[in-house]
Order: structure tokens, then sequence, then C-alpha cells
């Protein structure tokens, strides 16, 4: 609970982290047509504009269809209510469009947690591991370094809140936690968090 005092403000990648991980990577890379070894949208950055929409536009609609099978992540009900009740700020960082990542929320009937202004997508920042989205969210909020944490699954999500200067809990229901050097925080779920 220590935590969920000192930070009042909350920042959330939401695949595989408020929501179950249903993206398969390598087959969304290979339907477009691109590189396997750099991550999506480092790959579309590199195309001549033209194509890059064309594949912006398939990407989209490929995970609008992930959006709508969306399933709430264990213990993410239960964790954004506490926050609220506290009075604590709340958002979300994600790599997916706006447009999927509402259609994300409300599948996983969390969507009423978040105020739209305060879900930042690819559209809106640059993508982690940049840390404009975080640093954003923080103006938005007037919120300070040390009142701040970035929750997310992937090293990207750890990396984000490093360049931004706050701290990182890192999910891996696995338990195997290859990125745990780059995480203030490590937990299995998100339950875990409620006794750090």
């Amino acid at each position: 609970m220590k935590l969920l005092t000192e930070k009042k403000y909350w920042i959330f990648d939401m695949d595989g982290t408020l929501t179950v991980a249903q993206h398969d990577f390598l087959a969304i890379k290979q339907e477009l047509g691109i590189s396997l070894e750099l991550d999506i949208l480092t790959s579309l950055s590199k195309l001549p504009e033209e194509i890059k929409l064309q594949k912006q536009i398939q990407l989209d609609e490929i995970e609008y269809k992930i959006a709508k099978l969306a399933i709430a992540m264990q213990g993410s009900t239960n964790l954004l209510t506490q926050l609220k009740v506290m009075g604590h700020q709340i958002g979300i960082l994600t790599r997916n469009s706006f447009d999927n990542a509402i259609e994300t929320l409300k599948a996983a009937r969390i969507d009423s947690f978040f105020e739209k202004e305060h879900i930042i997508c690819r559209n809106k920042a640059l993508p982690k591991p940049m840390p404009d989205g975080i640093l954003h969210l923080m103006r938005e909020w007037n919120a300070k370094l040390d009142a701040t944490i970035m929750v997310g699954d992937y090293l990207y999500d750890m990396l984000a809140g490093k360049n931004a200067g706050v701290q990182t809990i890192y999910i891996d229901p696995s338990g195997n936690f290859p990125y745990q050097d780059e995480a203030n925080y490590s937990v299995k779920n998100l339950d875990e968090i409620l006794y750090l």
C-alpha cells in the first residue's frame, strides 16, 4: 500500500498490462509485409510516405479486430478502483491508435476509469520508448517526478519511464522478468501492486 499512497499519478501501458496480451506481433509484421527484425512502428516510419499511410490503415484494421476481443487483466478493475477512490490521476500510454485504444478499453469494460484526454496514443506523442507521452501527462496533471509511476509489461514501457525520470513497475505473468534490470519493481500480476 506504500506505493499507492506515495504515487499520485499513474500511467499504464494498455495491451498486456491492463488487458490480456493478444497481439501476435510476428503475424502482424508478416501480414503487413514489413521487417521481422524491427518493431512495427519503427518499420513503418522508414517507409516512403504513401506506402506508410497505406500500411498504417492496414495496421489500424488489424488492431481493431484485436481490440474487439480485449479482456481485462486479472486485478485491473480492483487496482483502478483503488486508485480512483484515493483520488489519484490515472492515464494510459499506448503504442496503439486512439480509436483502437478506446475500443480495447470498452471491450475490456474498463473504459469508465479513464478520461479520453488522458489516453495518449501513437497519434498524440512519439511512441515509447520515447518519454514524450509520460511528460505530456505530467504537464497536464502538474505532476512531480517522484509522485509519478509507469506500469507496463515490456522493455519499451520501462525505458519510457526511465527516460522520463519516473519509477516503473514491470508486470510479467510468466514470472521470467527478462527486463527486470530496467524496472524499479517487478510483479507477476496487478494485485501485487496493492502490497508494494
